[in-house]
């Protein structure tokens, strides 16, 4: 069958485009992963289910994809950190564990590579080698600087000019530098930070090289689409172009995807402004799947505010749809015994009303998915229509009915609670646990958050 016609925003374009591979069939795909100094939170969690649905929607239109997301292992915040807990920092790669058991419980897939910067050190020395011998790199006191000067499309991506070119994050102002901007590629060897020997003497990587060198040995220096926050796009992934273009002046991504911030009272989310709150502190109060279902009801690209009422109104339509299916298995387990085949072996016919709800929802599905991954409305109209179509053809069942009509029904209700599971597959929103155990899971989180035991709900009533 024909492939659907996928549109993604590529921030470099700062247009959708229709995507199309390198190679047929094939997907390559880097994402830009957390810096495990301390456990993650719910902004990281944004990111990651956005990468995952793309992840998901790739793999249903039927690619071959090979999905890398990183971590920063060894970084200025985790010798920072260790240093504040009296750890060695290398030894906080705990985090990245942890990080790791909560993206299962969101759901998230495993990527195909998930490398850490520590397991990487040669390669990413022998790409500030290579650059260094293409004269886009100079070493001064063990340091390596890239020299922006060399990069003639700096600032294409973020739309920065060179001269407005702030220090970063992560970046200390140098005079050593001949320019303000040239970022570092290696960093000397500081006491009492853990350090590696290369040819310009012990030391550790800097921010931006680690990604250009995973990206490059997972995915070669060409390949389809790189993301991450909208945080990253300057300096990080700004110096990632410069930087692997000078190692191979064939680097190329085809397409630059970036999720919009989670913000807490219209404010970005984040470790620094100390204005978040960690994945661990939410599941302990909503289901993980709650949390994935409000980060998909806005679109990947738009900032979204992290509200209370907002959260509470997730677990309400979960509850809801995994009633219906539950309810659905229950009506249809009656029914066992039966077939919905005549002796002839035909299927039963569907009700013309379910066949149009199947239709209506796989069209609107596909039409929202494939247009840059629109989840915004997703679980609303055609869908919320499908549930309600499943719901009347269960009260239909527990009439009185003719032997062909009953057929009918369940049939209708085989192939729409199919198509339902399906889409809630693809969305990442289908545990792999019984219906049953979901919903008493969303009922044991919501008796905590009002303060109560089963038992009390037992009494009042």
């Amino acid at each position: 069958a024909d492939k659907v016609e996928f549109r993604i925003y590529n921030s470099m374009s700062q247009q959708k485009e229709v995507f199309k591979p390198r190679v047929p069939g094939k997907v390559g795909m880097y994402v830009c992963g957390v810096t495990a100094y301390d456990l993650s939170h719910i902004g990281h969690a944004r990111a990651a289910v956005s990468f995952d649905l793309l992840y998901r929607y790739l793999q249903h239109l039927g690619y071959e994809v090979t999905y890398v997301r990183n971590f920063t292992d060894i970084d200025d915040k985790i010798i920072r950190r260790a240093n504040e807990l009296g750890e060695d920092p290398v030894t906080l790669s705990s985090f990245c564990r942890e990080y790791i058991v909560e993206m299962e419980a969101l759901q998230c897939l495993h990527p195909s590579h998930q490398p850490r910067v520590t397991d990487h050190m040669e390669q990413i020395k022998d790409m500030i080698t290579g650059i260094i011998k293409n004269d886009c790199a100079y070493e001064v006191d063990g340091d390596v600087f890239f020299k922006v000067d060399k990069s003639p499309n700096y600032g294409r991506l973020s739309g920065q000019k060179l001269e407005s070119n702030r220090s970063g994050e992560r970046v200390a102002v140098d005079s050593r530098k001949r320019n303000p901007a040239d970022f570092a590629l290696w960093k000397a060897a500081k006491p009492g930070e853990p350090s590696w020997d290369s040819p310009w003497g012990p030391g550790r990587p800097g921010w931006h090289i680690e990604c250009s060198a995973m990206s490059a040995h997972y995915l070669t220096f060409k390949f389809d689409i790189h993301g991450g926050g909208i945080d990253l796009i300057f300096p990080h992934h700004e110096n990632e172009i410069a930087q692997s273009h000078a190692a191979c002046q064939e680097s190329f991504v085809s397409y630059w995807m970036h999720n919009g911030h989670l913000t807490n009272n219209n404010e970005k989310m984040s470790k620094s402004l100390g204005n978040f709150f960690t994945i661990r502190e939410i599941t302990e109060r909503y289901h993980p799947l709650a949390l994935r279902h409000f980060f998909i009801s806005a679109n990947y690209r738009s900032p979204l505010n992290y509200t209370v009422g907002q959260l509470n109104s997730a677990p309400e339509a979960l509850f809801y749809l995994y009633q219906t299916l539950q309810d659905c298995e229950d009506a249809l387990r009656t029914f066992q015994e039966g077939s919905p085949t005549e002796q002839s072996g035909k299927i039963a016919r569907i009700d013309p009303t379910a066949q149009s709800c199947i239709a209506d929802l796989r069209k609107d599905f596909e039409n929202k998915l494939s247009d840059d991954l629109n989840t915004s409305h997703i679980l609303s109209g055609a869908f919320q229509e499908a549930l309600r179509c499943m719901n009347s053809l269960m009260n239909r069942l527990k009439k009185k009915l003719q032997r062909q009509q009953q057929k009918s029904v369940i049939q209708s209700l085989i192939e729409l609670e199919k198509e339902v599971k399906e889409v809630l597959d693809i969305l990442g929103l289908l545990s792999p646990d019984h219906y049953s155990k979901v919903l008493q899971q969303l009922k044991v989180k919501a008796l905590q958050r009002a303060g109560l035991a089963e038992d009390d709900v037992s009494r009042r009533i």
